[in-house]
């Protein structure tokens, strides 16, 4: 079932491998001066060219599931980490922090269906069923709890992770994660409107590229959020090989995202979550997944902590790798992993739902921007016209 890329294979990018108390619930909101010293990474350096090999620490493997080919990074050892990248992306996103998880963990970091060096097949891209996949890929690889770390969409994943197998999640850690609020970037609006995939030939193109350059430099002139991300947007297209890997991430987006925004939201399940170490990282200038939405999910998850990087944008991890490797080696060693209960289970779900007092909660977080909250308000509306719509588990 497990396969190991050797030499003269594909290109290998990452070639080369406690008991104590809870916190209470408290936001982090820290800034530059709490935060050791940041060394950015080159977004261009640590991805998947076709062709290119780059030297790395560890070496990916693969595994065959339901037929399909799986590529994964396993490093390190003791308590396990499970690492799920963002939509476009690849385990290489994890590349400047990779090593240093490995000294206290065993990481495993896994290229999702349809990305990366996986497979692209016509298959299910949906939140849940990337779960699914997780749950498969730990099972072959013999490891039974987790604690579970996803960026952007991998962070929805986490979290669909954490609610679908919870006797199997043992920390959550959301960076600048997908599947909280409505709201998200115009660039992945545009993306899914439909017909869209029509154009999905050209935009390998050299002119395509080189207007998409000049744009994103314009972006970083005029100082725009958008400018600091737009060389690891460019990045993550770069990296996408052919136009089978295009439309895979064209379905994995559709899945969640509309002309309008977001269509999924966790905040119907964040109660579940109780009991359940959650650490939330987010860039400030984040303009994929507004700030706002950390702030709001850091409220509707009893118990959540949450660290803002003050010069990020939508990649914390590559911001200052130094300093969020820190943080999840603190939080983890600090807290007791959650142990499921289907009897509290139980009595949640009956319980159910309650977003009363979020917005409260989130006006007394310390050093939030009055705009933050503005937009944590609107994205609460959105939610709760969205929940009142929906029955309530009775």
């Amino acid at each position: 079932m497990e396969e190991t890329a050797r030499a003269g294979n594909e290109a290998d990018p990452l070639d080369h491998a406690h008991t104590p108390e809870q916190p209470a619930s408290h936001a982090v909101d820290s800034g530059s001066e709490h935060e050791p010293e940041a060394a950015p990474v080159d977004p261009a350096q640590i991805r998947f060219r076709p062709g290119v090999r780059r030297e790395g620490a560890f070496t990916v493997r693969y595994a065959t599931i339901h037929g399909y080919r799986r590529a994964y990074v396993k490093a390190g050892t003791g308590p396990a980490m499970l690492l799920i990248h963002g939509i476009g992306d690849s385990s290489d996103t994890w590349r400047p922090v990779v090593e240093q998880l490995a000294e206290h963990h065993t990481v495993i970091a896994p290229d999702l269906l349809g990305h990366g060096r996986s497979e692209k097949p016509r298959a299910d891209y949906t939140i849940a069923g990337f779960a699914n996949g997780m749950r498969d890929l730990l099972t072959v690889l013999e490891v039974e709890r987790v604690t579970v770390v996803g960026h952007s969409l991998g962070g929805g994943v986490a979290a669909q992770f954490a609610y679908q197998f919870p006797e199997r999640c043992e920390h959550l850690v959301l960076v600048g994660s997908g599947g909280i609020g409505r709201t998200v970037s115009p660039l992945l609006r545009l993306a899914a409107v439909p017909g869209i995939e029509a154009l999905m030939p050209l935009l390998g193109l050299p002119p395509i590229r080189v207007a998409s350059r000049i744009g994103a430099g314009l972006l970083r002139m005029l100082d725009t959020p958008l400018g600091r991300d737009a060389e690891e947007i460019l990045a993550v297209f770069d990296a996408l090989p052919n136009t089978e890997a295009r439309r895979a991430i064209l379905r994995t987006l559709r899945s969640g995202v509309d002309w309008q925004g977001q269509v999924i939201t966790m905040l119907d399940r964040a109660y579940l979550a109780e009991g359940v170490p959650t650490l939330i990282i987010w860039g400030r200038h984040d303009a994929i997944i507004p700030l706002g939405h950390g702030r709001l999910a850091h409220a509707a998850i009893p118990g959540s902590v949450l660290e803002i990087f003050d010069e990020a944008g939508h990649f914390p991890h590559h911001t200052n790798p130094a300093r969020f490797v820190q943080l999840v080696h603190d939080f983890v060693g600090r807290t007791t992993p959650a142990e499921f209960d289907r009897d509290d289970w139980r009595i949640r779900l009956r319980r159910g739902r309650r977003t009363t007092g979020v917005v409260d909660t989130i006006e007394t977080m310390g050093e939030t921007d009055p705009e933050e909250v503005a937009d944590a308000r609107i994205e609460l509306t959105l939610v709760e016209q969205t929940l009142e719509q929906a029955p309530s588990v009775q």
